[in-house]
């Protein structure tokens, strides 16, 4: 009806629209890819430490073009990659022929998983919740493909910029998280929803982004209950 509010299924297929229109261009931002060996090595280490000896089971979420998924591949881990992008996708499968590393791809929603319970060590995801209508659902179905025990790691921060992003102007205020969070707030919003021993690192190292980050960078890392 016009006027009425949008569902989570219209909100997710404008999101799902809005990157697949930016997956051509995605790749050029340093703040998204990893443009030299120095970037490179410094994701390697951030990421080395967050998930021990491989091989590890990882479930990537909001995949885009693949860096991450890439990176823990390149660590010897067993990657799958999802996003609701499918042509965010066919560059992350592309860039895997090319680095000959072998993470799954499969375009999926991160809210409503089509994998069993308990099947990974850990979930990843960078700057993705805030894209989420409904992320406390989606901390529950993460929870629900973790082994108790494992973890669920974000790379997130909080930009809360003047106006919203070009393209999310009709439904920024639909999404929760819209804007990122300063990391202690995200880290009590997880364990609002069931993470346990919560706990977040600053990732403001230029190198990691190609130069000064201009707001917040950070991961939060919680542990799925046993």
């Amino acid at each position: 009806m016009p006027g009425s509010d949008p569902s989570a299924e219209d909100i997710k297929a404008h999101v799902q629209t809005y990157w697949n229109d930016r997956a051509e261009t995605y790749d050029d931002d340093s703040h998204h890819a990893i443009h030299d060996t120095e970037q490179r090595e410094a994701w390697l280490s951030v990421l080395r430490t967050l998930t021990g000896e491989p091989p590890q089971q990882i479930l990537d979420l909001g995949c885009g073009t693949g860096v991450i998924s890439l990176l823990l591949a390149e660590l010897g881990h067993d990657v799958t990659g999802v996003d609701v992008s499918t042509e965010m996708l066919e560059r992350a499968k592309e860039k895997a022929r090319q680095a000959e590393v072998s993470p799954e791809f499969y375009a999926g929603d991160a809210e409503d998983l089509d994998e069993p319970e308990n099947e990974f060590d850990l979930v990843t995801g960078r700057h993705l919740i805030w894209t989420l209508p409904t992320p406390a659902s989606a901390i529950q179905e993460w929870q629900r493909v973790v082994r108790p025990g494992g973890h669920i790691a974000l790379i997130e921060g909080h930009w809360d910029f003047p106006e919203p992003f070009e393209g999310y102007e009709a439904i920024h205020d639909d999404l929760p998280l819209y804007d990122g969070r300063p990391p202690a707030e995200l880290a009590a919003f997880l364990a609002e929803h069931g993470l346990e021993a919560v706990e977040y690192e600053p990732l403001m190292d230029s190198v990691l982004w190609g130069d000064e980050p201009n707001y917040d960078q950070y991961i939060a890392v919680g542990t799925v209950p046993r």
